[in-house]
């Protein structure tokens, strides 16, 4: 071997990341900064967020409290932890301690990294269920864990409401086995947009109790419900607050995808697991947004069951943007899959046929058809291949073919719907 050669493969990208070099949200973030247009695909608002905490982060950075703008608490700060703690502790029907029960951390994401990176093992199984957020799968590979996947399956094929994707129970009892460590639920889901039911949740929870399993629930999208659904927190049910870690994230709850804040919260013995990991990463985050955000849930707190609610006035305007683009979709020929909470809508395109011409793309067929309606029509989705495992990419069970498209990021609605019904489709 030559010393070019040598020093060539010393440097060479470490194998625990070796498969994970290609994320789908940057690939396609390059093709909407190269062709602009519409970004349907990235769940960001394009609304301003609550003038509350904008208001309260302009107060921190005028205040004459420098402490505001030095290190935080390594597990969160102060105001945050103690607001959080009352908030999920009113959810869940139980006494939250803000000093151990909780943590604060760098968005979801992060604390979704601590979880499976404290928790998980070589050799530990992880429940995934499909379609899921494209970082569970690579998270667990990391740990040195081992994915394994069972599929949201449609009962009444044809179906607009994202309600019609359940568990197959049989499918669901034969994934659980003594080497089982984790389930990672995903309530709303993304990008289905399915909402569990309790009945759902409760199967879900008397398995893991069964087996000694521990449930990871993303929750992020928790206040972004409709249709007079329910959002029933895992954390909440019977014997299931001892073995979930719930994540939550002020990106989705206050529309401030930038700030970047998420928190964990759950048992004593588990948070410790995520404390560990987070005093070895970041081990602290940003003290004048935690400041920020624990002042605007202390203010929401006084208001969960007024009018002037910002949980509440948010999933309003969700509503109205959903019932738009679900209108919009119907007039292109095409078919939404309405979904029941959080702000991505799956589209199916099958009623095109041949009309996108995608020859000249790569790919999967969903990847082919994103670039093609990138490139001609200046519109950009996300490829539902993205939140599947390998072996169910060309198999999608999503009302094959779909596009996840985020209505959150409607903003100039008659533009947008004269150019799929006038332009694009017909």
């Amino acid at each position: 071997m030559t010393e070019t050669s040598s020093k060539k493969d010393k440097f060479a990208l470490d194998s625990k990341y070796q498969g994970l070099d290609w994320n789908v949200w940057t690939e396609l973030g390059q093709l909407y900064a190269a062709e602009g247009g519409v970004n349907l695909g990235q769940g960001f608002p394009d609304y301003q967020p609550a003038k509350e905490i904008v208001a309260e982060l302009a107060k921190v950075c005028e205040a004459e409290d420098y402490s505001l703008h030095q290190y935080a608490r390594a597990y969160g700060h102060p105001r945050l932890v103690k607001a959080l703690a009352s908030l999920y502790g009113g959810a869940i029907g139980r006494q939250i301690d803000p000093w151990t029960e909780i943590l604060v951390t760098g968005g979801a994401y992060g604390a979704l990294f601590y979880t499976v990176m404290s928790n998980v093992g070589r050799g530990d199984e992880v429940i995934i269920i499909e379609p899921y957020f494209d970082c569970y799968e690579p998270l667990v590979h990391l740990a040195g864990g081992k994915p394994v996947f069972i599929q949201l399956r449609q009962t009444e094929p044809g179906s607009s409401s994202s309600s019609t994707w359940v568990l197959d129970s049989e499918e669901l009892r034969g994934a659980f086995n003594e080497n089982t460590k984790a389930i990672i639920i995903n309530t709303p889901n993304n990008p289905l947009g399915k909402v569990f039911s309790k009945q759902e949740l409760t199967e879900i929870g008397d398995l893991c109790k069964k087996y000694n399993v521990m449930v990871i629930s993303d929750e992020v999208y928790e206040w972004m419900i409709y249709d007079g659904n329910e959002h029933v927190r895992m954390a909440s049910l019977e014997g299931m607050w001892e073995r979930t870690v719930t994540i939550g994230s002020a990106g989705k709850t206050f529309s401030l995808t930038g700030w970047k804040l998420g928190w964990a919260y759950g048992p004593k013995n588990l948070l410790r697991n995520l404390q560990v990991a987070h005093e070895n990463c970041t081990y602290m985050c940003h003290t004048p947004e935690q400041e920020a955000v624990g002042a605007a849930l202390e203010h929401e707190l006084t208001l969960l069951t007024s009018e002037k609610s910002f949980f509440r006035r948010i999933r309003e305007e969700l509503t109205r943007k959903r019932e738009f683009w679900k209108n919009a979709v119907l007039q292109s020929g095409m078919t939404p899959i309405v979904p029941q909470g959080g702000y991505f809508m799956l589209v199916d395109w099958a009623s095109l046929g041949p009309k996108p011409d995608l020859s000249t793309e790569q790919g999967y067929e969903d990847v082919k058809f994103v670039k093609w309606l990138a490139k001609n029509w200046k519109l950009h989705g996300i490829p539902p291949s993205a939140f599947l495992s390998t072996r169910n990419k060309n198999n999608l069970g999503l009302g094959t073919p779909t596009v996840p498209t985020a209505f959150s990021r409607i903003k100039n609605c008659a533009t947008l719907r004269e150019s799929l019904t006038a332009h694009i489709f017909y």
